[in-house]
């Protein structure tokens, strides 16, 4: 009998048939997210999950007993409760490294979008703004070659957005890390730096944190404080790593040049959030792995994943934190 699993959305349909060469499965085909009460349903005799979104945690797990695996199609995994998880027995895997240069591009799409305000100008000249009335430096920006920026985070995606500053684009790049990359240094002349002298020496500071409980508000109103008033503020990593509220105050108190995000702390961004009506803040609905390679390559990772959690194999890629569930 075929090991029984649950998608719970959309996934291409090579990656489906994947599947069910080894599983007898249903999935969620429609593009809004499933309700939680479907999922509980569901998942109530299933042998794996495969999923983006929503909170696997202790109150989930106990209305799945047969729950050997939670297949999770993308590289954060903060809605994974490892410690419930281990309790329970149950794997966790995610989809690492697919992503990193999809994500490493937008990341710099983000700076020069801000730097150059570049949307705040396109919609300038589709609104037919531009005449010869306008003085010259009122389309000015800033520079993105030869400027400092500071990367907040040096993994995977940082090591890819580190080569492409320094490289591509001459910058001087500074990094934090909760370890030092000598080897990264060495091949890119990247530096290491403390927090505070990285905020105040950076043109461009970007956050690329995992959040956890160390990391929730990593960026507050002392940080934003810290950066130059000609600095621009880049997050691709998870909203809540940065107290929006402090950032908006930067933004509307000129304590900072501008933002670029990707990521929000409450998503989809709500109406009435400030950051929709500034001019000098790029705004974008969670892209950052968003083409269809990139998706395509991390659902069918995920789906490997999957398949070999609930036939006796070993995944190759469980979370850190549930290393100890495989050895």
């Amino acid at each position: 009998m075929k090991p029984k699993v649950f998608i719970a959305k959309p996934i291409p349909k090579e990656v489906e048939e994947y599947i069910a060469q080894y599983c007898e499965y249903k999935i969620w085909n429609k593009e809004e997210s499933i309700p939680i009460e479907r999922l509980l349903k569901e998942a109530a005799d299933i042998d794996g999950l495969m999923t983006s979104q929503g909170a696997i945690n202790m109150e989930f797990l106990k209305n799945t007993p047969r729950l050997k695996i939670v297949s999770k199609i993308g590289v954060g995994y903060d809605n994974l409760d490892t410690d419930a998880m281990k309790a329970c027995g149950v794997l966790g895997t995610h989809t690492p490294y697919v992503l990193d240069e999809t994500v490493a591009d937008l990341v710099f799409g983000l700076i020069l979008s801000a730097a150059r305000r570049i949307p705040e100008l396109h919609n300038f000249v589709k609104d037919q703004k531009w005449d010869k009335s306008i003085s010259e430096s009122f389309l000015y920006g800033q520079d993105v070659h030869h400027a400092t920026i500071g990367i907040i985070g040096m993994g995977r995606i940082g090591e890819k957005i580190a080569r492409r500053a320094a490289l591509g684009f001459e910058m001087k790049v500074l990094y934090n890390s909760t370890t030092r990359k000598p080897a990264l240094e060495e091949k890119y002349g990247i530096h290491y730096s403390e927090i505070n002298p990285l905020l105040e020496e950076s043109d461009f500071v970007l956050m690329m944190l995992p959040l956890n409980e160390s990391t929730y508000h990593f960026m507050g109103e002392e940080q934003f404080n810290r950066m130059k008033s000609s600095a621009i503020f880049i997050n691709c990593a998870r909203g809540q790593v940065v107290d929006e509220k402090a950032l908006i105050h930067a933004l509307k108190e000129g304590k900072i040049y501008g933002a670029g995000l990707d990521v929000y702390e409450a998503e989809p961004v709500e109406k009435d959030n400030p950051l929709l009506e500034m001019a000098n803040v790029v705004t974008l609905p969670h892209i950052g792995s968003a083409t269809e390679k990139t998706r395509f390559d991390m659902a069918m990772i995920a789906a490997k994943n999957l398949v070999a959690g609930v036939t006796g194999q070993v995944p190759e890629h469980v979370v850190p934190e549930l290393q100890d569930l495989i050895k």
